[in-house]
């Protein structure tokens, strides 16, 4: 019996005081008390001189002032844009993550695996519209490949502050037809992947009692889904992991949530026949597919707004209102 087509779920700084804007009247002030007490009435020639020469002055020194309050702001921002690792980032859910963060300010480490070519575009897109990106090959299920990521970040930029676990395959076929060496490879990738980046992040982000770690789940991690039980039980091991560890980590100021897709637009979903995509779209209640895009908002808002900061260790169901 032929198994039937499947899908699967993808699931300004601030200024030092001395910069501030009282300096006008602070210069202003400093020349006053000449002019009260009249040291510079013996003519009107002087006073006029030194009004002049005193107007020149004020202006140079502001000039000079709002050249150090632009150096000190752009350096301040590079100091203090976060750093973000991003796994499976050269393409689709990952792709758009990199580029929202990216946009956003972010320093990002765009990781892959095979597509390097992908992931370098990646990193010149971030690049083209001012931000700062490097790309890293290596494969998250190997901890050698893991710990020379993390360490490739903080070479380059010192630190971690935000990791997105996205990295994932399927090898999708029905149970009884599924090799041991299929299940192997989606558990080792899609559930140790995220285990071992986490585990690596981690340790930089408790020692500054600080870091945001997403981990892309999936609907399917929640109910299941037909042809996809090495897929399922990862994503929902994903689940699980993200739920534990936000407990261990969150008295060290850590957030770590979870984003589950439902069907989202991807090549994979474009060769789908028209029937069977008619199907799929019967069972979501909005009626379409979702966008990357649309993950990326929300990873955005989870990994850089400060209204999430009192959210951890919850799963945020993106799906059309599919699972409710």
């Amino acid at each position: 019996m032929a198994a039937s087509p499947r899908i699967a779920f993808t699931g300004p700084s601030s200024i030092p005081a001395k910069f501030a804007s009282p300096r006008r009247s602070l210069l202003l002030q400093s020349f006053s008390p000449a002019v009260g007490r009249g040291l510079l009435s013996r003519s009107s020639v002087l006073s006029s001189g030194f009004k002049s020469d005193g107007a020149a002055y004020i202006s140079g020194v502001r000039t000079h002032v709002a050249a150090v309050e632009q150096a000190v702001t752009v350096e301040a921002q590079k100091m203090e844009a976060p750093v973000v690792i991003i796994t499976g980032a050269s393409r689709g859910i990952g792709k758009a993550i990199a580029l929202t963060l990216g946009k956003a300010g972010c320093k990002v480490l765009v990781n892959y695996a095979r597509s390097s070519k992908e992931a370098e575009e990646v990193s010149k897109e971030i690049e083209a519209f001012g931000g700062q990106a490097i790309t890293f090959g290596g494969d998250v299920s190997k901890e050698a490949d893991v710990e020379s990521m993390i360490k490739t970040a903080v070479d380059a930029w010192g630190t971690v502050d935000i990791l997105v676990n996205n990295a994932g395959i399927t090898r999708d076929t029905l149970l009884m037809r599924m090799k041991k060496t299929q299940w192997q490879e989606v558990i080792d990738l899609n559930l140790t992947g995220v285990f071992l980046c986490t585990q690596a992040a981690a340790k930089i982000m408790l020692k500054k009692k600080k870091g945001r770690i997403i981990n892309i789940a999936s609907v399917v991690g929640l109910v299941g889904n037909a042809g996809q039980a090495n897929y399922s039980a990862a994503k929902a091991g994903v689940i699980g992991f993200t739920k534990t560890v936000a407990k261990e980590y969150a008295s060290r100021n850590i957030n770590v949530n979870a984003v589950a897709p439902g069907f989202i637009a991807s090549d994979m979903t474009a060769k789908l026949g028209e029937d069977f995509e008619k199907k799929i779209l019967e069972i979501i209640p909005l009626g379409r597919y979702g966008q990357p895009e649309e993950i990326a908002g929300l990873v955005e808002f989870l990994a850089l707004n400060p209204a999430s900061s009192y959210i951890t260790g919850q799963v945020l169901t993106i799906d059309g209102g599919m699972v409710m």
